[in-house]
């Protein structure tokens, strides 16, 4: 008999290549279904099914300050709100004006600002801008609501959408002004001061809260900047 020609190169390489794809897709088939067993990262990724992705938690700026809450200390808590009109004639809408000071640096420690330092060019401010006209808002709010000849008008803002304005003043003493003629008008006028345990030294008036007519409002703060 006649001894066969020995395969070509070609044919040895089709057919490695061949047999290379058929073990490569039984052994990929074979991992699929865990014959081989998962390795520790499948495993991990199977038990955190649906969040099997890595997600990662930054500490945010407000969590340096958890332990560090902001707080105000409000003036004349135990006022009388002898000063306070009903404005009963008026049906005109009703607002809430909150002037904040502009000369005090209200944000990080390590940003302190001097004095002269405007706080609007700094957006991290904004936190402790924020939680102390809060704290005005709920001072004029408990203010009115403990003296029952402005109730009325207490409702109309609420049912208004306690509507509130923010504007600038640029010092202590612009705030006292603006404080003693909103009382003469017989209009909510509560100046906060900070309690001093973050940013803000002891004691410092940050926002002074005027709530009534939106015309009688107007006469006192209509000329100051938005904040």
């Amino acid at each position: 008999m006649a001894e066969k020609a020995p395969p070509s190169l070609t044919a040895v390489a089709v057919s490695s290549l061949l047999l290379g794809l058929l073990a490569g897709y039984f052994l990929g088939q074979g991992s699929s279904i865990g014959v081989f067993g998962g390795s520790g990262t499948s495993k991990q990724a199977k038990k955190s099914w649906p969040n099997s992705y890595d997600v990662k938690v930054h500490a945010d700026s407000s969590d340096d300050q958890a332990d560090d809450e902001d707080e105000a200390d409000e003036e004349d808590e135990d006022g009388d709100g002898k000063e306070l009109k009903d404005f009963k004639d008026s049906n005109e809408d009703v607002k809430l004006v909150l002037a904040v000071r502009t000369d005090l640096g209200m944000g990080k420690g390590e940003e302190e600002l001097t004095r002269q330092r405007n706080l609007l060019a700094n957006p991290s401010l904004a936190g402790k801008i924020a939680a102390q006209c809060s704290h005005a808002t709920l001072a004029c709010y408990k203010y009115l609501l403990n003296h029952v000849t402005s109730a009325p008008m207490l409702k109309r803002w609420e049912r208004g959408g306690q509507p509130k304005i923010a504007v600038q003043v640029k010092s202590e003493e612009e705030m006292e002004t603006l404080q003693a003629q909103a009382i003469s008008l017989g209009l909510c006028a509560r100046i906060i001061h900070d309690a001093g345990r973050t940013q803000i030294a002891a004691g410092s008036a940050t926002v002074l809260g005027i709530l009534g007519p939106k015309s009688v409002v107007d006469q006192v703060t209509g000329h100051l900047k938005l904040l």
